[in-house]
């Protein structure tokens, strides 16, 4: 059987793919991997379809062991690879034999690293996804050091001759948004929000809290229940913004001052706690 054996899992490990957006109505978030465009390019380097499930490790520190040949990428972050003690770099196509071992490093900025294995992880599909959903506990459990988790038939040629220049995650990030909808519910909205805010530690894949001067609150009516989006920007009581990801609820019953471009969603995927985040309205 393809399939790679888990030695370490690092501080959290779950295989993701794109999600399984369309399941609001029954209270299901869209989930899958934060940093869309790590896991696509980690696919398109081991030759599977972008959408693909592969792992999600966050501050890195995943190693695996391969039961079969496959080719892997990992993707997100600057970080030390190595295969068998060997550096061999990552934002690059790399061939394991059996019972050949790749680590992953902690990156030195950033937060989430990709592992992407031709063929994809083939654990069983929920409501179409093999994402993992911190929130509702959906989807596969987190790895586990000892498991071994199925690959899928490889499917394409990997594009190991890509020229890939690695990201390098900001201290500082400008992310553009819409205002709205209740953008209307606050006082100098535009000023509150384009001051520097302070990613907290209690930040997960469920949103980005954030630390800075309150937004003031122009309305203090209460608001039923409404839809909420990826990206969206709640803001609770404390007037202290949380920046919903993908394994966000489905509903709130704070006012959304405004939805983050999808674009910046990546980025913000990586941003650590103690990096500075201001909102640009355009």
């Amino acid at each position: 059987m393809r399939a790679l054996e888990i030695v370490r899992t690092g501080a959290l490990a779950l295989v993701q793919d794109l999600g399984r957006p369309g399941y609001a109505r029954l209270g299901v978030p869209p989930s899958g991997a934060l940093d869309v465009d790590a896991l696509k390019l980690g696919n398109r380097l081991v030759g599977n379809p972008e959408g693909a499930a592969g792992i999600e490790a966050l501050l890195g520190g995943l190693t695996v062991e391969a039961t079969a040949p496959c080719t892997v990428a990992v993707t997100g972050p600057l970080v030390r690879v190595q295969v068998d003690g060997r550096d061999v770099g990552s934002h690059a196509a790399v061939s394991l034999n059996v019972a050949q071992t790749l680590a992953v490093g902690t990156p030195p900025t950033g937060l989430r690293c990709y592992l992407a294995v031709s063929g994809g992880i083939a654990v069983e599909p929920v409501l179409g996804s093999r994402s993992r959903d911190v929130l509702s506990g959906i989807g596969p459990e987190p790895l586990e050091e000892g498991k071994t988790v199925p690959l899928g038939p490889v499917t394409g040629v990997p594009a190991g001759a890509d020229v890939v220049v690695a990201p390098n995650p900001a201290e500082r990030l400008v992310v553009p948004v819409v205002l709205g909808p209740r953008d209307d519910w606050f006082t100098d909205l535009a000023r509150g929000l384009g001051q520097w805010w302070t990613v907290t530690p209690d930040s997960n894949r469920v949103g980005l809290r954030l630390e800075g001067g309150p937004l003031r609150r122009a309305n203090s009516a209460e608001l039923p229940s409404e839809g909420l989006l990826t990206g969206a920007i709640q803001v609770p009581p404390n007037g202290k913004p949380v920046v919903f990801l993908a394994d966000h609820p489905t509903t709130g019953g704070y006012p959304v001052a405004a939805v983050v471009r999808r674009v910046s969603l990546g980025a913000l995927a990586q941003a650590r706690p103690g990096t500075s985040v201001r909102f640009q309205p355009s």
